[in-house]
C-alpha cells in the first residue's frame, strides 16, 4: 500500500481534460462531478484517502463554468467526401469534439462540465439508428440523422447546403458508356448525385433551373442503371412532354428502350409494358391505368414537372405516390411557389415521411423565413438546385431548347380535314400560300375554325407555353415570345391578366407604331418583376434590343431561320449577363416540324459556307408539308 500527500499528486492538463498524476507517474482520471464540487463547494478530492492538491493553486490559467456544457452531434464532409459524425460542444466561439468516456473538457482557458443526460441521450439516439460516431456514414443516415436531431434540437450541423456541387458527398462520374452526350461538370455532378441516390435506395428532388439539363441528367442516371442490369423504370409527366422525353431519350441513350404509355398504344396487361426498359406516362394516363402501372416493382420512378403534386390532396399527388418503386426522382424547376407544404408534397414523394405527416408539418412550420431556415439542413441532401448564374461560365450564351409536342386527338383530326381540304384545293404543286391555313390552325383553332372559348382546350402547344411561363414568373424573371400572327398576341393578352395579375404583358406587332416601341421596351425592363412581351418577329424582330429578358420563346416556327435568329438577338446581345435560353415549340407530324427540320438544314448550310441556296422553299419541301399526317401520334383515344 502506497501513501502520498498532497506534495506528491499534480494536477496536468490532458485530452483537454483536467486529470491528477500521482507519485509513481500514472495518470488518474478523475470525474466532472468531483472537480466541480471541489471548485465551487470546496469539497476535497481524495486519491488513496490522502487530500489532492488545490486545483486553483496548480493550474492558475483556467477559468471553471458553473454551467454544463451541452453536446450535440456535429456532421461535416471531409477531403475524401466522406460524411462523419461526431458528438462536440460548442463553447468560447470554439467546437471541441468529446472523446468516449470523458465528462468534461477544457475549451481554450476554461473548463466545462458535460451534460452527462444529454451525452447520453445522443449516443442512445445513435446508437438505436445504427449510426456510427467518428466513422463515414451513408446520405441516407445523414437524411435519417437530420430528422430525428431536429426533433431534439441537439445537432450543429456545418454541412449547411447542397446546392453547391462542392458540398454533394459524391465525385463527379467520368464518361458513361452508351450515353451520346458531352455533360457540363455540373451535370456531371448532378448525374453522380444521382447515382448515389440510387445505389442507396432513397430518393431526391432535381431542382436545377430551366434550361440546366435536367432531362439529360435523369438520362444520365438510367443509362448507368440500364448498364448495371437495373431497368424497368417509369416517367410521369404532363401530356405536353411524352413526345419531347421520347426524342431525347432515343437520341441521348438509344440503347434503351422506350415505350409511350399513351392514347390507344396503352396495353391492357402487365407483360406488354415489362418489356420495356423505360416507360412514358402522362399524370392523367397514370390516374386512370393506376392498377396496371401498380402492379409493376419500378425501379426509378420519375416525376418530371413535379410541381404537379404540390397539392397533396390532388388524386395525381395520391396515385403517384402509391406507385411501388426502388428510388423516387422528383424533378422541377419550381420546388416551391407559395408555401412551404409546396416542398413537403415533394419530399413525400421523394422521401416518405422524411418531413412527417402533413398534419403534424403544417404545426411544426409556417410560412415564414425563420422557419424555412430550420426546415432547410433537413430537406438539403435530397434536393440539387443549382442556378444559372451558379454555372454561367460552363453554359454558352444561348441554350436552344426544341420542344416537340404532340396534338390531341381532336385537333389533329382538325387538322387533318384541313389538310385535305389544302390539297384538293392547291394540289400538290401548291406554294407557300397553301400552307397558311394549317400554321395558323397549329398556332391556336380558335383563329381559324370554332373552337372552345378556354385556350387550353385540345391544345397541347398552349398548354406547354403556360407551363414555361409559370417557372418563369416563378423566378421573377421576363420572356419574350415571337409569334407571328396577331390573333395569337389578341389571345394572349385577353388571358394572361386572369393567370398572373402581377407581372408585365405588353406585345409589339405591326399595330403598334416605331416611336412607340422604345417606351413599351423600356417598361418592360423597368418593370420591377416577372414579365412578358408578346413580339412579332418581322415587326419588333430588329432594331430593338430587349436584355431584360433572359428567356425567348418561338411559339410557331418560321419557313425563314434567319427571321428566328434575327428575333433571338434581341434578347442576347451584348449588355446580357446571364444565358440565354430560347424555346422552339412545333408539334409534330404536321407542317410545323417540317419546317423545323428544313430550319435546321438551312443553318447547316450556313455554317458550312455552302453558297448558292437563295432561300425559298421548294415545292417539294411544300409538297412534304401538306403529305406528313398528325394522326399516327394523337395521344388521346
Amino acid at each position: 500500500m502506497y501513501w502520498f500527500n498532497f506534495m506528491e499528486m499534480r494536477w496536468l492538463i490532458r485530452n483537454n481534460a483536467i486529470v491528477l498524476s500521482t507519485m509513481e507517474n500514472s495518470i488518474v482520471p478523475i470525474d466532472a462531478k468531483s472537480i466541480y464540487l471541489s471548485i465551487f463547494s470546496a469539497q476535497p478530492i481524495t486519491y488513496a484517502s490522502e487530500a489532492a492538491p488545490d486545483i486553483r493553486e496548480q493550474l492558475p490559467q483556467l477559468t471553471f463554468s458553473r454551467y454544463p456544457a451541452t453536446p450535440c452531434i456535429s456532421v461535416n464532409l471531409d477531403k475524401g467526401s466522406n460524411i462523419n459524425v461526431s458528438i462536440i460542444i460548442d463553447a468560447e466561439n470554439k467546437s471541441m469534439p468529446i472523446l468516449p468516456g470523458i465528462d468534461q473538457l477544457i475549451v481554450g482557458e476554461k473548463w466545462f462540465p458535460i451534460d452527462k443526460e444529454a451525452f447520453d441521450e445522443i449516443t442512445d439516439l445513435l446508437s438505436k439508428n445504427l449510426i456510427p460516431i467518428n466513422s463515414p456514414i451513408t446520405l441516407g443516415q445523414l437524411i435519417k440523422l437530420r430528422r430525428i436531431a431536429n426533433e431534439i434540437g441537439l445537432i450543429e450541423d456545418p454541412f449547411i447546403s447542397f446546392d453547391d456541387p462542392k458540398n454533394k458527398p459524391v465525385k463527379a462520374c467520368s464518361e458513361i458508356p452508351g450515353l451520346n452526350a458531352e455533360l457540363y461538370p455540373y451535370q456531371k455532378d448532378g448525374a453522380s448525385f444521382l447515382k448515389l441516390i440510387a445505389d442507396e435506395s432513397i430518393g431526391c428532388i432535381l431542382a436545377d433551373e430551366m434550361g440546366l439539363g435536367k432531362t439529360l441528367q435523369v438520362i444520365a442516371l438510367l443509362q448507368l442503371e440500364y448498364l448495371e442490369g437495373r431497368s424497368q423504370s417509369l416517367i410521369v409527366m404532363p401530356a405536353t412532354l411524352l413526345e419531347n422525353w421520347r426524342r431525347e431519350l432515343l437520341h441521348f441513350s438509344p440503347d434503351i428502350s422506350v415505350f409511350v404509355h399513351a392514347g390507344m398504344s396503352r396495353p391492357g396487361i402487365v407483360d406488354k409494358l415489362k418489356g420495356y426498359d423505360v416507360v412514358l406516362v402522362s399524370y392523367e394516363t397514370a390516374i386512370r391505368d393506376e392498377p396496371l402501372l401498380a402492379s409493376i416493382e419500378w425501379n426509378i420512378l420519375v416525376l418530371d414537372e413535379a410541381q404537379n403534386i404540390k397539392n397533396p390532396e390532388a388524386q395525381r399527388t395520391i396515385v403517384v405516390k402509391k406507385l411501388p418503386r426502388r428510388v423516387s426522382v422528383a424533378v422541377t424547376g419550381t420546388p416551391m411557389e407559395n408555401k412551404l407544404e409546396d416542398l413537403w408534397s415533394l419530399a413525400d414523394f421523394a422521401l416518405p415521411g422524411l418531413l412527417g405527416d402533413l398534419g403534424g408539418f403544417q404545426k411544426e412550420y409556417e410560412n415564414v423565413n425563420e422557419d424555412a431556415g430550420r426546415l432547410a439542413p433537413i430537406i438539403a441532401p435530397v434536393i440539387l438546385r443549382r442556378h444559372v448564374d451558379d454555372v454561367a461560365k460552363d453554359l454558352p450564351d444561348k441554350i436552344e431548347i426544341p420542344q416537340p409536342i404532340i396534338m390531341s386527338k381532336v385537333l389533329a383530326e382538325a387538322y387533318e380535314a384541313l389538310r385535305k381540304e389544302t390539297l384538293e384545293e392547291y394540289g400538290r404543286a401548291a406554294s407557300l400560300v397553301a400552307t397558311t391555313k394549317l400554321r395558323v390552325l397549329c398556332a391556336h383553332p380558335r383563329l381559324s375554325i370554332d373552337w372552345s372559348s378556354d385556350p387550353c382546350y385540345e391544345m397541347a402547344k398552349y398548354q406547354r407555353t403556360l407551363e414555361i411561363f409559370e417557372e418563369i414568373f416563378t423566378k421573377k424573371e421576363k420572356v419574350l415570345l415571337f409569334t407571328t400572327y396577331q390573333g395569337m398576341v389578341d389571345l394572349f393578352m385577353q388571358d394572361m391578366p386572369k393567370r398572373w395579375s402581377d407581372v408585365y404583358i405588353n406585345f409589339i406587332d405591326g399595330r403598334v407604331s416605331v416611336e412607340k416601341r422604345q417606351p413599351i421596351v423600356d417598361d418592360f425592363f423597368n418593370h420591377n418583376g416577372a414579365g412578358v412581351l408578346f413580339l412579332n418577329p418581322k415587326a419588333a424582330g430588329a432594331g430593338l434590343n430587349i436584355t431584360a429578358a433572359n428567356h425567348v420563346i418561338h411559339y410557331n416556327p418560321e419557313w425563314n431561320p434567319a427571321l428566328t435568329e434575327q428575333a433571338s438577338r434581341r434578347s442576347y446581345r451584348r449588355k446580357q449577363n446571364k444565358p440565354v435560353t430560347i424555346h422552339h415549340l412545333f408539334f409534330v407530324d404536321t407542317l410545323e416540324e417540317v419546317i423545323m427540320e428544313r430550319a435546321q438544314y438551312k443553318r447547316q448550310l450556313a455554317a458550312n459556307a455552302v453558297t448558292g441556296h437563295d432561300g425559298k422553299v421548294s415545292t417539294s419541301v411544300i409538297a412534304e408539308a401538306l403529305e406528313i399526317s398528325p394522326i399516327k401520334s394523337i395521344l388521346k383515344e
